[in-house]
């Protein structure tokens, strides 16, 4: 088990398309379980594989509260919405920052899980706010896409400020 670095926003591969994935084996399976491991590691709920520089369709996730129920979607895909809710949302990729985003408040998911069984899940809530979020980074979409140009502005010159100051360290 690895713990991998986390691509920070602005970086342009964050906006890169992810790839399907083509079969599922122990590599993907390790990937996935790193993955899962740097995201306990940053205390976050979800993670796409674009995040840690791999532009594959893969997601890992886990809402518990122990920590102790990761599930792995591969090549997910939402098929159905319905609804609006509004939430705060946060990233790994983002850090420290947190801003209300609309999503759709039930979506119907599909994916390949690590078996290489086609699944279908209805999801609501928290768990369809995460799926939205992740799979919009497999997409190269992040969730400050969302918020007003003036939002994004702010947070693109934070951004550069935070590069600037690591690049002097």
């Amino acid at each position: 088990m690895a713990v991998l670095h986390i691509l920070t926003y602005p970086d342009p591969r964050l906006r890169e398309k992810a790839r399907p994935v083509d079969a599922v084996d122990a590599a993907l399976a390790q990937l996935a379980d790193d993955m899962l491991q740097t995201m306990y590691a940053a205390k976050g709920i979800g993670l796409a594989a674009t995040q840690v520089g791999v532009p594959k369709r893969l997601v890992v996730m886990d809402l518990s509260p122990q920590h102790d129920q990761p599930q792995v979607l591969i090549n997910p895909r939402i098929i159905a919405s319905d609804g609006a809710q509004v939430c705060e949302e946060g990233c790994l990729s983002v850090p420290e920052v947190f801003e209300e985003v609309e999503r759709a408040q039930r979506v119907t998911l599909a994916y390949v899980d690590l078996s290489g069984e086609a699944q279908r899940v209805e999801a609501d809530g928290l768990l369809a706010v995460c799926v939205q979020h992740e799979i919009d980074h497999l997409d190269g979409k992040l969730f400050v896409d969302y918020l007003s140009r003036l939002k994004q502005d702010r947070l693109r010159k934070k951004a550069d400020k935070r590069l600037r100051d690591d690049t002097r360290l």
